[in-house]
């Protein structure tokens, strides 16, 4: 390594911090993983990954000679020159995020560095609210170690901009790399050990602590706005005769102060980061006594998707029917459920006493948990559909795509599908099912 800082610790091997260990490894760096979990630091310690992510298995296996693990936040820092913190900041009550992980981490840090003569960078990629870092991360990390934050060691709050299911390459190849910095010297030694990680030379960007945390919740609230708009035009298409929002959003996507990217109107956004960032930034302004009109709407829009296609699938469900759910995860490639489009609208059909029977590649598991025994779940695509009458694509799995008319046909009332993403050609189903494309305005004779 060009910078010095060749051997890292990895504070929580959560769901970006074994991808995180996996990829400082496999860019050269000697990395040593943390976490209280037993079962994880084993995983890592065998060559194994203990997060569902693609290709990860992989990188962790190939970087076994570089990679290890321990359950001693302590022994890791000692024998490391820098410490990233990746732990969980769960919601509060009023949208903030708690620093409970965090200022635990920043104790068992703190305790390593008082042993330390050696300058230590410590990086915080955990999501905190406006203030934190300068707070209470800088103040235990000094109080506890006896030293001089900027002096005796460097802190920098670096968040990533990833996304699961593509986490590793978006760890490689980021849009940008923002890092909020206590002193010069800091900031410079985090933007040398990215250039040694990222493949793709980004845009690096460096600033003071707040304004940092505040990029990192604006930077997902601006998708969370962006993402509700085009929903908001396919609501507006599906009332409107010939009506595409497929049509419309591709156009918008080519004006450059716009661009294509979440533009696809279809349900609402769910996942770890997207609604609790949106919430923390409404809940900052709160805070601050300053108006975030646009953040509260957007949650309220994006909430009101749910409601919006239940009453849909209520008004096509025949007496006492069943509803198929198709895809619980939030997204395609992930088997977290967190606030999935999919999993809510089983749990407020279910609490209308309607029968739902689910089904998704990878992450029922992790629905079970949420949804307790009170759902089905399929163990297959084909059981789904037999034992459903209306069916939801809430998640688009290119496994959807096997769908076939013949799958879907019989012989008695046909079957509605709600295609939520779009994903199966109308032409092919209206046939057999009573095909409901969201986005789109049904045709008439008036407007071919």
């Amino acid at each position: 390594m060009h910078n010095g800082l060749s051997r890292a610790s990895v504070v929580g091997l959560g769901k970006l911090g074994v991808p995180l260990a996996a990829c400082l490894a496999a860019r050269g760096f000697r990395v040593i993983g943390v976490d209280v979990d037993r079962r994880r630091v084993a995983a890592i310690n065998s060559g194994q990954s203990s997060v569902f992510e693609p290709g990860l298995g992989d990188f962790v296996a190939a970087a076994k000679e570089r990679l290890s693990a321990t359950e001693s936040a302590e022994a890791a820092v000692s024998a490391s020159d820098t410490t990233f913190i990746v732990v969980p900041t769960p919601c509060e009550p009023d949208g903030g995020f708690s620093l409970r992980y965090v200022l635990a981490a920043c104790e068992a840090i703190g305790r390593a560095l008082r042993g330390k003569e050696d300058f230590h960078l410590v990086i915080l990629s955990s999501t905190v609210m406006p203030g934190s870092t300068d707070g209470p991360v800088r103040s235990t990390l000094e109080a506890i170690s006896g030293k001089r934050c900027g002096l005796d060691f460097g802190l920098c709050y670096s968040p990533e901009f990833v996304a699961l299911g593509s986490v590793i390459n978006d760890l490689l190849n980021p849009d940008f790399v923002l890092i909020g910095q206590s002193d010069d010297h800091s900031g410079a030694l985090l933007e040398m050990l990215y250039r040694e990680m990222c493949e793709n030379n980004p845009p690096i960007v460096r600033m003071n602590f707040v304004n940092a945390e505040l990029t990192k919740l604006a930077v997902n609230t601006f998708v969370t706005t962006k993402i509700t708009f085009a929903n908001m035009l396919a609501r507006i298409c599906e009332q409107l005769p010939g009506a595409n929002v497929d049509v419309i959003t591709s156009a918008l996507g080519l004006d450059r102060r716009i661009g294509s990217k979440y533009l696809k109107g279809a349900i609402g956004y769910g996942g770890p980061c997207f609604p609790r960032d949106n919430g923390a930034l409404a809940a900052v302004a709160g805070r601050v006594g300053a108006p975030a009109i646009l953040a509260e709407a957007t949650d309220r829009a994006n909430r009101g998707e749910v409601l919006r296609l239940a009453a849909l699938i209520k008004s096509k469900l025949p007496t006492e029917g069943t509803v198929g759910i198709m895809g619980l995860a939030y997204k395609p490639h992930t088997d977290v459920v967190d606030e999935s489009q999919g999993l809510l609208l089983a749990r407020e059909l279910m609490s209308q006493y309607i029968s739902v029977i689910a089904y998704d590649p990878v992450a029922m598991t992790n629905a079970s948990c949420q949804l307790g025994s009170s759902i089905r779940f399929a163990d297959s695509l084909e059981g789904c559909v037999e034992a459903a009458d209306v069916i939801v694509i809430t998640t688009p799995w290119d496994v959807f795509l096997r769908l076939t008319p013949e799958l879907l046909e019989r012989r008695n009332k046909p079957r509605v599908l709600i295609d939520c993403w779009r994903i199966l050609d109308k032409e092919k189903f209206e046939s057999v099912v009573e095909y409901v494309p969201l986005g789109l305005g049904q045709k008439t004779e008036a407007c071919p």
